[in-house]
């Protein structure tokens, strides 16, 4: 099957946008620690005190591009975990057929190599398919920890990421060119698309080298038990749904879908925001799931 032209896109969109932030965090984060799970040494933010936050980040990215402009805040009344997945950023990147329960493996390694009991748990696109198919399997099985509360925000997961198109696939070869264009589907603002972030993302491109990550992972998009379209209306912790009004990658139509599908959920939508609200309006994104948090409501 042909993967369509919306997730060759999105692997570009999702590298390269998120490997710059439009502006700096506004608190300094803490410096990166390193554990070891199955073998591989993974890189990790932690922060805070009080009850554990863990966070997912997306596809091409990292823990500090993503989730940077609000680990802050939110550090204030959570302790926040957040690592750089196996492939990505600063932690391990052996030459493996990745695939999302690669991911969802790896983080119930983590989370028992931190001994971490009661968590909530949210994800950001690829992040939210990986929370959202980890919640499903811990519901399923006893072996792992189930989280208290679920966020999945902008979430990819939904086989309509793999339809068919007959239009000629983006390339994903690393460029200038490309950088821009995937910065240009990624946000909403598109005047945060200036020169110095074009350089800045092509340059974090090239230095990350988690090509073969991406492109393993799109070789692998073909395991039907990995989407979770028949599978998400398991979940039944507290569960919110963040989506970015003006999502181009993931459309707000998927998150319509998991809201209807997960008993109870609720959906938040973040006004004048691309596909990472948490980078393009992380005030909004706190405010939206502040009082989901505190309460799971």
């Amino acid at each position: 099957m042909k993967t369509s032209i919306r997730l060759f896109v999105a692997l570009s969109a999702l590298c390269l946008g998120h490997a710059a932030h439009a502006q700096a965090p506004a608190m300094p984060l803490p410096a990166m620690k390193t554990i070891q799970v199955y073998g591989q040494s993974i890189r990790y933010l932690e922060a805070g005190t009080g009850p554990t936050l863990v966070l997912v980040h997306g596809l091409g990215s990292n823990a500090s591009f993503d989730w940077g402009k609000v680990i802050p805040q939110l550090s204030l009344h959570y302790h926040v975990l957040a690592m750089d997945q196996l492939g990505f950023g600063s932690s391990a990147k052996p030459l493996v057929a990745y695939g999302v329960q690669t991911w969802v493996d790896m983080l119930d390694g983590f989370l028992k190599a931190k001994h971490v009991q009661h968590f909530m748990l949210a994800g950001e696109s690829l992040g939210g398919w990986i929370a959202g198919l980890y919640t499903v399997e811990a519901t399923e099985q006893k072996t792992m920890t189930l989280p208290d509360r679920l966020i999945l925000s902008d979430a990819a997961g939904h086989r309509s990421i793999m339809a068919p198109t007959h239009t000629r696939p983006f390339s994903g070869a690393v460029s200038l060119a490309s950088v821009r264009a995937g910065l240009g589907v990624l946000f909403h603002d598109k005047s945060l698309i200036t020169d110095e972030l074009v350089h800045q993302s092509f340059e974090t491109r090239l230095s990350e080298g988690n090509q073969f990550t991406q492109a393993a992972f799109r070789n692998s998009l073909n395991d039907p038990s990995a989407f979770l379209d028949d599978r998400i209306g398991e979940i039944a912790i507290p569960t919110l749904i963040v989506w970015g009004d003006d999502d181009q990658i993931v459309p707000i139509a998927d998150g319509r879908d998991y809201a209807a599908k997960i008993k109870g959920a609720r959906l938040a939508v973040i006004p004048k925001s691309g596909h990472g609200p948490m980078i393009e309006q992380p005030q909004a994104f706190l405010e939206a799931v502040s009082g989901f948090l505190a309460t799971g409501k």
